[in-house]
């Protein structure tokens, strides 16, 4: 064993460190909870990117809170509208932490330097978005929080800076590989670490820590057109269930309205909150038919679901009828400059189509998952229903807490991850004041040494990007805003097939140092884990909710399927049966208020 130059120990070529926490994931939520930890515990941020590039970067329309800047509101309303855009699948606890804790949360950003528009009067702007209302539904009302069409880039720099200033550790370019756990003899879960491959080296480290927080964000890359970065493969989500750690909610997955057509970039619905209007071929405002009282500005579910049928009903617009218009035309150019500025400069750079004298051809785009690692209100990952894991946290994308039901509303994604992500950094430090760190087994980089030499030294024929377009190409096919029995069956039975030539495939790049050719082979391996979970889940699934639009169940049914699903791994993935390694349970959605009722806009 030796010290290597940069302080950490060298043992058979592994790095050791040791830290109270450790956060995977440098966006927006794993930033936020290293703010509340690191003046307080030895934290350190482990990110397979530069904290900057993280996906929050792309969020583009608001914050949510009930700030009453513009017009009267209060937390209240938030939170029915949470519970209701969720289509009542939220646990309505946690909806009214966050609408209680916007308010701080959009302050904490405030007095951290982040750039908020402005009133005339100088308090911080806020804009309509979809779903959220005043008085319980009654009209739209004025509660997004934004910095022009950046919020989320903005939010992102504010939080590295404020890192930075408080000398967090960072660990930038290390992926994440492995979750270090230790079964007590009672089955109990001990977390002891994580490991991580460094990129720039290929060289392995393994991080010791009494407490760990899963920020890694979302999977949306299952899905061939999707707003979400290369980077988003449910890496995280794909450690926690390879440890046969349950997963909740999975079948839901958003799709938002307006993605360039054909591409999948967002058009922020901050457009649609500053007055833009969908259209079909005709001209026609569709959405009048479709949500009568708020229009354009219903949850995103609905709008989706709204644009695919005007295409199925032959009214959609383009030589092949297979998209229809978002109208910005009337905002003039002042507004789409000034306050919309980036999905402007999207529009003309990807698609040579001028917003300000010109409808944009929009459809919906794979964007945000409502599903993921299940937490309790305080960020700490449950393993039942209601056990925890001790000292494992998660918050975020890629947790379920579950404040977004069924199908979230626009800008409560930004607020998650301040208002969780803070409470998973509180929580984690007054976890570690008492805990000691769990003895290391004897060899723990092992796992991930034989999948990264596996994966390298492999001699097969296959090549992971053939494999990776099967399968986001099925997934757009069969499992996107509509979904069926039949179609959810056939996309198994791919996923089944990829399981099979993954065992084949073939690493071109055979060095250690930035080899993206293996990174994704890795990240291949979490895309089929995740998929498949999410189309197994969907077919349980035996109703229409929010996100989930089965087309041979078109109703809700709140008799059978008002609860969580559960979907545990508890056989070998690898089998020749692509479902019988996975079993589902449910979990009781928590009701305080707000009774299940038909969604009306």
């Amino acid at each position: 064993m030796s010290t290597s130059t940069s302080g950490d120990v060298v043992k058979d070529g592994v790095h050791y460190h040791q830290f109270d926490i450790v956060i995977v994931g440098a966006g927006g939520g794993g930033m936020r909870a290293a703010i509340e930890a690191g003046p307080n515990a030895n934290v350190a941020v482990i990110s397979k990117l530069y904290p900057t590039r993280s996906h929050t970067g792309a969020a583009q329309g608001g914050m949510a809170a009930a700030l009453s800047n513009v017009e009267e509101d209060n937390w209240e309303w938030h939170t029915y509208d949470t519970v209701k855009g969720g289509d009542y699948l939220v646990d309505q606890d946690a909806a009214e932490i966050l609408a209680k804790e916007a308010i701080d949360a959009v302050i904490d950003l405030e007095n951290m330097g982040l750039p908020f528009n402005r009133t005339p009067e100088g308090k911080i702007d806020q804009r309509r978005f979809g779903g959220h209302t005043r008085d319980h539904g009654k009209a739209a009302v004025r509660r997004a929080c934004y910095a022009a069409d950046r919020t989320g880039h903005m939010i992102l720099q504010t939080l590295y800076q404020n890192c930075v200033r408080l000398g967090i550790n960072f660990f930038n370019e290390f992926y994440v590989l492995d979750l270090i756990t230790v079964d007590d003899a009672d089955g109990s879960t001990q977390i002891a670490g994580v490991v991580a491959y460094e990129l720039a080296t290929g060289e392995l480290h393994v991080f010791q820590s009494k407490a760990i927080i899963f920020a890694t964000g979302g999977f949306g890359k299952i899905f061939k057109t999707t707003s979400n970065a290369h980077t988003l493969t449910g890496d995280g989500v794909g450690i926690i269930w390879r440890k046969k750690l349950p997963l909740e909610d999975m079948e839901f997955f958003q799709f938002h309205p307006t993605g360039l057509y054909g591409l999948g970039i967002l058009l922020t619905e901050g457009a649609r909150g500053e007055g833009a209007i969908l259209r079909n071929a005709s001209g026609e405002r569709f959405m009048e038919r479709y949500a009568p009282t708020i229009k354009d500005l219903a949850p995103r579910d609905i709008v989706a679901r709204s644009m695919v049928q005007e295409v199925l009903d032959g009214r959609g617009a383009g030589p092949h009828k297979d998209y229809v218009y978002l109208d910005c035309t009337h905002l003039g150019a002042e507004v789409l400059e000034t306050k919309l500025p980036d999905i402007t400069e999207f529009a003309r750079t990807y698609l040579g189509v001028d917003p300000v004298v010109e409808p944009v051809p929009v459809m919906p785009t794979a964007h945000y998952a409502m599903g993921g690692i299940p937490t309790n209100n305080d960020a700490e990952v449950l393993r039942t229903n209601t056990d925890v894991v001790p000292g494992l946290y998660a918050a975020g994308e890629c947790a379920c807490v579950s404040v977004h039901g069924s199908n979230r509303l626009g800008t409560n994604s930004l607020l998650d991850i301040n208002v969780f992500g803070k409470r998973a950094g509180n929580n984690a430090v007054e976890y570690v004041k008492t805990a000691e760190f769990v003895p290391l087994p004897e060899d723990p980089a092992a796992e991930v040494r034989t999948l990264i030499e596996t994966l390298r030294d492999n001699s097969g024929t296959e090549r992971v990007a053939a494999l990776r377009k099967t399968l986001q190409n099925d997934m757009d096919l069969k499992a996107q805003v509509f979904r069926t029995e039949e179609s959810l069956t056939e996309v198994l039975g791919t996923i089944e097939e990829l399981r099979e030539r993954y065992k084949n495939i073939h690493v071109d790049d055979k060095g250690k140092r930035y080899n993206t050719d293996l990174l994704e082979a890795v990240e291949l391996g979490f895309l089929l884990d995740i998929a498949e979970v999410v189309v197994y889940a969907a077919r349980n699934r035996k109703e229409s909710r929010g996100g989930h639009m089965r087309d041979d169940y078109p109703k809700r049914d709140d008799d059978t399927y008002m609860k969580h699903t559960m979907a545990y791994l508890t056989g070998d993935p690898h089998s020749s049966d692509a479902t019988d390694h996975i079993t589902l349970d449910w979990k009781p959605v928590v009701i305080t208020r707000y009774q299940p009722m038909e969604r009306k806009y």
